[in-house]
């Protein structure tokens, strides 16, 4: 049975195949899922210099969305911080995280719990692995390492 309100978040530069896969574990736990897309600033707080701007960000997400007939039950947020709807949103059942972002998840739980909010269920989404058997990610991507699908394009 699915959860009624669901949240994911996350940069989403150089959209690829290990996004593509959080989102869709995300609709497959939730009913209706938040997708959170880090805004410039707040990318820019967490370091992160070289990315694509919000709009080709958010383009790229609502994009596969549409082409995966998700879009309806998708609520798209701009993301100003690493909570955004988690520690205020009492009707968010769950969240859908990688093992790079599980700690924040922990704190809006304890957020949660100190304003007397029921806790979040917390699952936590492996990260795929390109050819290489490393995992895909934005830096290898921008690094031309690899592709959007994982392929390797230079060896290391």
């Amino acid at each position: 049975m699915k959860l009624p309100l669901l949240a994911v978040g996350g940069t989403f530069d150089h959209f690829h195949k290990g996004h593509e896969s959080l989102l869709l574990k995300a609709f497959e736990l939730g009913e209706v899922v938040i997708v959170g897309v880090t805004s410039d600033e707040f990318a820019k707080k967490m370091g992160k210099n070289e990315i694509q701007d919000f709009n080709q960000r958010m383009g790229q997400v609502k994009a596969f969305l549409i082409i995966q007939h998700l879009i309806e039950r998708a609520k798209l947020i701009e993301l100003h911080d690493a909570f955004g709807p988690l520690s205020e949103d009492p009707g968010v059942c769950g969240v859908v995280v990688t093992q790079e972002t599980l700690e924040n998840a922990e704190r809006a739980n304890r957020i949660r719990l100190e304003k007397g909010m029921p806790p979040l269920k917390i699952f936590v989404h492996d990260f795929l692995l390109a050819k290489d058997g490393r995992p895909i990610s934005s830096s290898r991507i921008r690094n031309k390492e690899i592709d959007e699908r994982g392929y390797v394009l230079r060896k290391n």
